[in-house]
C-alpha cells in the first residue's frame, strides 16, 4: 500500500502540472463570440492593379488555414472583417556588386488598414494594422519578379492580420 502511494503522489504532481491549458488557439476576449467572419473585398488605395483581390484572397486562405473563424458570406456573418490597402514601398534590397545603381534584390512591404464590426449593429470590436514585407532577387522577366515579390508580401501580410485576431496573448 505505502508503495503505491509512494508511485501514484509523485505521478499526480506531475501530471497536474498541466492543468488549465488546452491546445489550439486562443482568441482576443473581445472577439471571443465571434465563429463566423465574412471577408468582403478590401479596397485599395495604391495605384497597383488586382493588389485588393490578392490580398483579399491570401487573408481568407490564412483565416481558414488557422481555423479560429468560419469564413462565411455576409449575410451568415456575425462579424465583417473590412480593409483598405493603405501603402505598397519598393526598395532597393541589394544592389550589383559592379554597378550600385543597378538594383539586383528588390524588397517591397505592403500595409494595411483593417476593422472588424458586428454584422448586425455595425459596432466597431477591433481595429488594426497589419504589414507583409517581402523581398526577391530580380530577373530577366521583371513583371513575374514583381508578381511573386507582391504575392510573397501579401501572404506576410495575411499571416500577420490573422495572428492578430486569432491570437489572443
Amino acid at each position: 500500500m505505502k508503495q503505491i502511494f509512494l508511485v501514484l503522489a509523485p505521478l499526480c504532481l506531475l501530471l497536474s502540472g498541466c492543468a488549465g491549458y488546452s491546445l489550439g488557439g486562443q482568441k482576443p476576449a473581445h472577439l471571443r463570440h465571434i465563429t463566423k467572419l465574412a471577408v468582403p473585398a478590401f479596397e485599395n488605395l495604391t495605384l497597383e492593379p488586382r493588389l485588393a483581390v490578392l490580398v483579399t484572397n491570401a487573408i481568407i486562405k490564412q483565416m481558414q488555414n488557422h481555423g479560429s473563424y468560419q469564413i462565411v458570406a455576409k449575410r451568415d456573418a456575425e462579424a465583417v472583417l473590412e480593409g483598405k490597402i493603405q501603402r505598397i514601398t519598393r526598395t532597393q534590397f541589394r544592389s550589383d556588386r559592379n554597378n550600385i545603381l543597378r538594383t539586383s534584390q528588390i524588397q517591397a512591404t505592403l500595409g494595411t488598414t483593417f476593422v472588424i464590426k458586428d454584422a448586425a449593429s455595425g459596432t466597431v470590436l477591433h481595429n488594426g494594422f497589419a504589414t507583409g514585407n517581402s523581398y526577391i532577387i530580380l530577373d530577366a522577366n521583371l513583371q513575374l519578379s514583381e508578381t511573386q515579390l507582391l504575392e510573397d508580401a501579401a501572404q506576410r501580410l495575411a499571416y500577420d492580420l490573422a495572428d492578430q485576431i486569432s491570437e489572443g496573448w
